[in-house]
């Protein structure tokens, strides 16, 4: 589909959200009201990423985790690494979770032996199908990739496993070659096939129009596997859905090799509030799970993390935090408690005489508007000089020196 045929959904979908044509009948596009599923690759994926390492421990509470919340498939690891993966992957496949307990492979019978000695229900089978790949990192041919690929995936097929065969570097694969690729993979049984952009080069447009001719041409299901080299991993995974994609590939707070892949908080909630897709999951663990995967990969969770940062509802700016106490609509999409967090009233240099007012009133004091000004100039004083918000310890105390500072000038007939 052309990417004028794109801008025309995205054109009629805007007008239909924003009430301009309510009484028009605005067609949505079949692909955003399939099923849509998620699977989780933060126990493959996201433990790739450089210098991380999850203790065993760690993959099977990970695991319970999201299996809580509702994911669809877990990518719990590499068995043919054997030792303590494969013994990890075997207590996740004991944990009797309700999730789809995937294995990833190369496209090895031996590796797939491997999967299904530790239980897994499903297998990634993964082989590079870019030149690139095939020349300089396989040292193989395009037609023994399909031969390799073939093979295993039928051998799984033998083994009744669910089967995704993985592209990878899909996004710069040859198109005649990939379509190719996706119909023998097809034909041997997969269930699905991964579009990998390995390298993170796509952009919106040009994975709809990928994903659209993938589907239209092969008619088989695709997941979507997006890293955010260029920050639109979430953003490609939306776009991939649009077009066709029935599965999206996503680590916890996007966790994954380089700038990492496509978050699944992101995706479940930008699937819910843009795309009105509600895939029913315990949203609000999600606070919960980024902070616990985080804390596990030794990686910080910063305060501007999309979703589950705690600025996420922070207002210090007195026009936005007004706004927020009249009604949190004014300036939060979803609600605090949705994704496991709470609405936070910061007060430092920007806030405003309405925030000073609803601070103080946690405190049970109730301050006139003269008051709330008075204090206002002493915090935005403070704020500047220590270069931060301030504590409540902090604002008690100009608070007190404040009322004392007023006696003062009453008692010597100043005030």
């Amino acid at each position: 589909m052309t990417n004028y045929i794109l801008w025309q959904e995205i054109y009629y979908f805007i007008k239909n959200i924003l009430g301009i044509c309510p009484n028009e009948n605005v067609q949505r596009s079949e692909s955003m009201t399939r099923k849509i599923k998620i699977v989780d690759t933060t126990l493959r994926d996201g433990e790739q990423t450089a210098g991380v390492v999850f203790a065993n421990s760690e993959k099977i509470r990970i695991a319970k985790m999201l299996d809580a919340i509702g994911v669809d498939q877990i990518e719990v690891g590499i068995p043919v690494m054997g030792g303590d993966e494969k013994k990890a992957i075997k207590d996740i496949v004991d944990a009797g979770l309700n999730a789809s307990i995937m294995g990833w492979n190369r496209a090895v019978i031996s590796d797939i032996q491997h999967s299904i000695d530790c239980g897994c229900d499903a297998v990634a089978i993964s082989i590079s199908t870019s030149d690139i790949h095939i020349k300089n990192k396989l040292n193989s041919t395009r037609e023994k990739v399909i031969e390799a690929m073939s093979k295993a995936c039928e051998f799984a097929k033998k083994h009744n496993l669910y089967v995704s065969v993985n592209a990878e570097d899909a996004s710069r694969t040859d198109p005649d070659y990939l379509i190719q690729f996706a119909e023998a993979a097809k034909n041997a049984g997969a269930d699905r096939l991964r579009f990998c952009d390995t390298i993170g080069i796509l952009d919106p447009f040009s994975v709809y129009d990928k994903i659209k001719w993938l589907i239209d041409t092969v008619g088989i299901d695709v997941e979507l596997h997006m890293h955010n080299d260029f920050g639109l991993a979430t953003a490609n995974t939306l776009a991939g859905i649009r077009a066709g994609a029935t599965w999206a590939g996503v680590t916890v707070v996007g966790l994954g090799e380089r700038a990492g892949n496509a978050a699944l908080e992101e995706v479940v909630m930008a699937l819910k509030y843009l795309h009105n897709i509600d895939l029913n999951y315990d949203t609000k663990q999600f606070l919960d799970l980024a902070r616990y995967v985080s804390l596990a990969a030794g990686r910080d969770l910063p305060s501007w993390k999309a979703i589950v940062g705690t600025n996420m509802f922070a207002h210090e700016s007195g026009i936005h935090a007004d706004g927020a106490l009249k009604d949190p609509r004014t300036y939060e999409v979803i609600t605090p408690e949705e994704v496991g967090l709470e609405r936070q009233i910061v007060i430092g240099k920007h806030s405003g005489t309405a925030s000073i007012k609803a601070k103080f009133a946690e405190y049970g004091i109730k301050l006139s508007e003269e008051d709330a000004q008075g204090i206002l100039s002493e915090v935005r004083s403070m704020a500047v000089e220590l270069k931060r918000p301030l504590f409540d310890k902090e604002l008690v105390h100009i608070y007190e020196d404040y009322k004392k500072n007023i006696e003062t000038m009453k008692n010597a007939g100043l005030a």
